[in-house]
Parts: C-alpha cells; structure tokens; sequence
C-alpha cells in the first residue's frame, strides 16, 4: 500500500508552496531510497491562515501592514530569497488584493475528485504568487481551475456551491481541533506529523519512520 501524506495548507501562504517544492524532491529522494514501491499518495487539506477574512478579501497593502507593520518587506525579503532556493520566483509586489480562501480551498477538493488535486494547488499557488492575479476574483478563480485540467461546467458549479465552501470550513475546524496552528503542516501515514516546510532529507526522514511503523 502507498505511503500517505496530507498537507495542511493554504493557497495564500508561501511557505507552503516552498514545502510544496520541497515535498515534491523529498519524494523524488524516496523514490531512489524505496526503489519498486509505490509512489506516496499525497492529499492536500485546507487550512485559512485569516478565517475571518471578509469574501470579497482586502486590500493586500492594508493587510500587510495590519499583519507586519513596517516589517513586511524585511519578511518578505527572506521569503523570495528562500523561494529562489527551489525555483519559485515570488512576485509580491504583484499581489494586489488579499483573498478569502475558501472558494480556492473548494477548487482544491473538487481537483482531487478528478485527480488533478495537484496541479490546482500548483495552479493557484503560481497565479496568486508569481502572476499576481486576484483569487478573490470568481472569474478569475474559474481561468485558474480550466487551465489546469477541470471541466468548466463543474467549475462553475463549485464556485457557486455554498456547500463547498462550508465543506471547506468544517474540514478547516477540524485541523484547528487536531492541534494545527500554522501551516504547512505534513501528516504521514497518519502517524507522523511535521511542522512546517522542512528540507527534503527531513520530510523523507519522516516518511521512512511512518513506513516503518506501519510495516
């Protein structure tokens, strides 16, 4: 049976695309280390860093400077520096509103339903960070999840679901009662859990000790 990895995260914070980068070589080193055996089946989960977000988002400056005051662009200096590392090329200063994740977290579940869940994460990681685009945006939201795979009509459908989006809530409650506090947060065989977006050699250490503990 595949190992099993769910990644707690959220489309808007960067450091979950870092761990997603760096869960991706973890998985390549595994491969090399576990030659024959099937490839870790990964399940992203959502999590809002800002569950109190207004559905319409907020300026991105007013948020950054509530969150960080004048220390925003020392943060997020490091964060572009980090992104480089493992290829991503963080443009901030693009980022012109703060969106409420839910309708994105929706898309997320509604991917893994047509086993495309990866490439909308990666989808909407790329448009909110690197091409700046507004994920508050509906519109928006729906180009993003038919350019990486899924059938408009079921798009459009999901987008406008209230159920999705409280589907989403709940599973988000339910992280929240397990203990996570911040994201990314990587759950393996759900035995082993790993806080935040560790190097490779860490999360592969991870998933050796969860197959372990299992065999």
């Amino acid at each position: 049976m595949a190992l099993s990895i769910d990644v707690v995260s959220d489309v808007v914070c960067p450091w979950c695309f870092i761990g997603k980068r760096r869960l991706a070589a973890a998985v390549e080193l595994y491969a090399r280390e576990r030659p024959g055996v099937p490839a870790p089946r990964v399940v992203w989960r959502p999590f809002q860093l800002n569950p109190e977000m207004a559905e319409a988002g907020m300026p991105r400056a007013e948020y950054v400077q509530r969150k960080f005051g004048r220390s925003g662009a020392e943060v997020y200096a490091r964060v572009v520096q980090v992104g480089k590392s493992v290829g991503i090329d963080f443009a901030f200063d693009k980022i012109a509103r703060q969106p409420n994740t839910l309708a994105p977290h929706a898309l997320i579940a509604l991917g893994a339903e047509h086993d495309l869940q990866d490439e909308i994460v990666e989808a909407l990681f790329r448009a909110y960070f690197v091409d700046g685009r507004d994920l508050s945006d509906t519109p928006t939201l729906g180009a993003v999840a038919v350019s990486a795979g899924l059938p408009r009509r079921v798009v459009d459908a999901c987008l406008a679901s209230p159920e999705a989006r409280r589907a989403v809530a709940l599973e988000d409650e339910q992280a929240r009662e397990m203990g996570v506090d911040g994201v990314p947060f990587f759950v393996f065989n759900r035995r082993y859990a790993v806080s935040g977006a560790q190097e490779p050699d860490m999360l592969l250490q991870a998933m050796l000790q969860a197959e372990e503990a299992a065999a």
